[in-house]
């Protein structure tokens, strides 16, 4: 359920992630630290400020339901999770180890808390629609948030998915475009561009709302909005920076999956998380 928290707790709670994802690659040797890092503020807002959610009852029925549709970025969502009481904090020391409920990419059949398996690029936002369809025939009012990647946006199953929530007028549908202009091979403007994306979901039948996907009052704001939109399914473009808050990996290409190739590189690593140093694996 939503909660009141100032800016402070929330610039913290935002810092305290960032340091434990970055912690979680040093020990791995490698992650998604870019796609993870521009989602921090999206993802605490929907967990802390939107969605209504039970820790206790993971799959009660009246939940709000999240598909990460990029879900290399699952870290930061099981951040969210552990924090919200899902499953242990220390817990996420176990990121991609054998035996893990906690894969790279997010897992609804191992994970307490994550709504759909996703991973394979293009096909959460399908899932998404039929979550909100199966919703609207059994009259349900929760609502179906989905996350997808602007480099995954140049797969055609998004703009297939798109046309059908169009036409089905799909209120309760909620999408949020990370767009960050970055993706694993380059620039978006280079491979395949997007641009002019809030005209193409508009052609789609959708409503269509932007945002500063890190400023806490525009994201909370604009996500509260779309909830309340009428007749048709919403899509955020949400203006990030890949790597967000990593004074060495923002805005880099290189940031979409590092790999760590000695301890020098590690210490280099964690030290760009300015201000904070703490032992999260013991709570």
């Amino acid at each position: 359920m939503a909660e009141d928290m100032t800016r402070q707790q929330l610039d913290q709670l935002a810092k305290e992630f960032r340091y434990i994802l970055t912690d979680q690659i040093c020990h791995m040797g490698w992650g998604h630290l870019g796609g993870t890092f521009s989602l921090v503020e999206i993802v605490i807002t929907l967990y802390w400020r939107i969605m209504r959610i039970d820790p206790k009852n993971p799959k009660w029925e009246d939940r709000d339901r999240l598909v990460l549709s990029k879900g290399h970025a699952g870290p930061v969502v099981y951040a969210a999770l552990a924090y919200k009481g899902f499953f242990p904090i220390r817990e996420l020391a176990t990121l991609n180890l054998e035996g893990s409920r906690l894969p790279s990419h997010a897992n609804a059949l191992l994970t307490p808390g994550v709504d759909m398996t996703t991973g394979s690029m293009g096909q959460g936002l399908s899932c998404a629609c039929g979550m909100a369809l199966s919703a609207r025939m059994d009259s349900k009012k929760h609502t179906v948030f989905c996350i997808i990647g602007d480099g995954e946006s140049d797969e055609g199953q998004i703009w297939e998915a798109a046309m059908l929530a169009g036409h089905q007028r799909l209120e309760n549908l909620v999408a949020i475009c990370d767009y960050n202009h970055l993706q694993i091979d380059g620039r978006t403007d280079d491979i395949c561009t997007l641009d002019p994306l809030a005209e193409k979901w508009r052609a789609f039948n959708w409503e269509v709302l932007e945002m500063n996907g890190h400023d806490w009052d525009e994201v909370h704001s604009t996500i509260a909005k779309a909830q309340h939109v009428q007749g048709k399914p919403t899509m955020i473009i949400a203006h990030t920076v890949k790597g967000k808050g990593h004074r060495r990996y923002e805005n880099l290409v290189s940031s979409h999956c590092l790999r760590l190739a000695d301890d020098t590189a590690k210490k280099e690593l964690l030290a760009g998380i300015e201000g904070l140093d703490f032992d999260w694996t013991n709570q």
